[in-house]
């Protein structure tokens, strides 16, 4: 499963880099062809513009924040989602040991076992995909938007032409950082440690930083308000540090639990024997 979820994400990120190097380069106007170019690109583009006041990187700021916004429900549930698949861990590690075997007839069992507590729980562990995916061409048209419509490719914000590379590197630097932030704040919520998050905690910043040194910095741009954003929006609605509270407050109170009950057992016992005598 873990696998699976693992490749997925990779495979995303590099259908996506493949994507945004292969898509055409010509210019988009309200004349081009296509349903991408025409009706996708083109009132992307239209839309940047009307939120610009004169300023493309100012569009494309305000642009990013009410995309963020509108995918707030889905990331709500992602999260919602994963926290529920973390709580599971302790359960799955013992199913794991359970079904350790690695014969056919053992590792389906497992499955079958770990498909049935997701079930039972009400979670799909591959939701925490879902966001990636559907920002997936959101990016692409983004990306070509500022490259192929002359009013952002040449549209200036700061020290940036926005449909060039950024000389100083800063936004891609600081889209890395704002990456690495958010799913570092993201792996500390977790039951236990898991390989494949520490992993996906360093790559993914070192793929984001790899791709905003090479794109125009309109898209880094894009990055470095999509991924602060997402950092506010984890230490609001998913805090890792009060998820830790609340866990150890909660362990706490279940070690209270066992000890009254087991003074209650170690109570009653005594009183059994004496009445015995």
């Amino acid at each position: 499963m873990k696998k699976r979820k693992r490749l997925l994400m990779t495979g995303s990120f590099a259908v996506l880099a493949l994507l945004l190097s292969a898509c055409g380069t010509s210019q988009v106007t309200a004349q081009s062809n296509g349903i991408w170019d025409r009706y996708i690109v083109y009132y992307f583009a239209e839309a940047i513009k009307g939120l610009s006041f004169g300023n493309a990187g100012i569009g494309i700021i305000l642009f990013t924040i009410i995309i963020r916004v509108i995918l707030l429900p889905l990331m709500h549930f992602q999260t919602k989602s994963m926290r529920k698949t973390q709580d599971l861990q302790p359960q799955l590690k013992k199913l794991q040991a359970q079904y350790s075997s690695r014969d056919t007839q053992t590792q389906q069992k497992l499955r079958e076992e770990t498909q049935k507590l997701y079930a039972e729980n009400n979670v799909n562990p591959y939701i925490g995909c879902l966001p990636l995916l559907v920002q997936m061409p959101i990016l692409m048209a983004l990306w070509q938007a500022i490259s192929r419509v002359p009013a952002l490719t040449e549209g200036h914000f700061l020290w940036l032409q926005l449909g060039l590379k950024d000389p100083y590197y800063i936004l891609p630097i600081l889209a890395a950082l704002f990456t690495f932030a958010s799913t570092y704040l993201s792996s500390m919520s977790q039951v236990e440690s898991n390989a494949s998050m520490k992993i996906m905690t360093f790559v993914m910043p070192l793929m984001i930083l790899f791709m905003g040194v090479n794109l125009a910095s309109g898209l880094s741009l894009y990055w470095v308000i999509s991924n602060g954003f997402q950092v506010i929006q984890t230490l609001l609605i998913n805090n890792p540090f009060v998820i830790r509270k609340e866990r150890e407050e909660a362990a706490l109170l279940a070690k209270e639990k066992e000890r009254a009950l087991k003074k209650a057992k170690n109570q009653a016992l005594n009183s059994k024997k004496k009445r015995k005598k």
